[in-house]
């Protein structure tokens, strides 16, 4: 379970604009990433300083963004496993395209856990799939939930802007909530970028 698409591959440049706001959040507290993938963001992320451990399933990938990212802490695993830090510890969570595997029970459960990681303040920077995705299987597969698709044997969710609330209904506020389109992969692909902040 990776957020990296197995295709061409081109710049998305991303967290840049939130950067700055990372910075002042996560202080001298390490960044928790949550499906890494090959190491983009990762990349961007320790090249301003910044601490991170990185999780991701895919051995494949993890070797692949150690090498990129030399003096980060990659850990293979399952994201729905014990995070490697303790209870509110940390003041940023950044997960790209990796939190929409799950059934909805686990999904919610996924989204507590990250708060829980998080200390008063922290921020969740992440970006999930929309239901306009449908180069990517927002349509035309067996569905499994509610825009929960079996799309090329692997399961996938989408979400629009009632998912999201639903979501992060509980201990959150919301900075930005944007729809957007991505050309990082061979096609255009339609996601959210929500940016939260747990609320104290």
């Amino acid at each position: 379970m990776t957020g990296v698409f197995k295709g061409i591959m081109h710049n998305d440049p991303w967290l840049h604009r939130w950067l700055p706001l990372v910075l002042k959040r996560a202080g001298d507290t390490p960044v928790l990433e949550i499906g890494c993938g090959s190491g983009e963001d990762s990349e961007t992320l320790v090249s301003t300083g910044l601490t991170l451990i990185a999780l991701d399933l895919s051995e494949q990938v993890i070797a692949a963004a150690r090498k990129r990212v030399p003096t980060a802490r990659f850990l293979c695993r399952d994201v729905r496993e014990p995070f490697p830090l303790a209870m509110s510890s940390i003041g940023v969570v950044v997960a790209s395209l990796s939190l929409h595997y799950f059934p909805w029970a686990e999904t919610e459960a996924l989204i507590h856990r990250v708060r829980e990681v998080l200390r008063p303040g922290g921020l969740l920077l992440c970006r999930l799939n929309s239901t306009n995705d449908h180069n990517f299987g927002a349509s035309g597969h067996t569905e499994i939930e509610a825009n929960y698709y079996l799309v090329n044997g692997e399961p996938k969710r989408f979400f629009d802007k009632h998912a999201i609330d639903m979501v992060f209904r509980e201990g959150w506020r919301m900075l930005s909530v944007e729809e957007q389109v991505t050309n990082k992969y061979a096609m255009p692909k339609a996601l959210w970028e929500v940016i939260l902040e747990k609320d104290t």
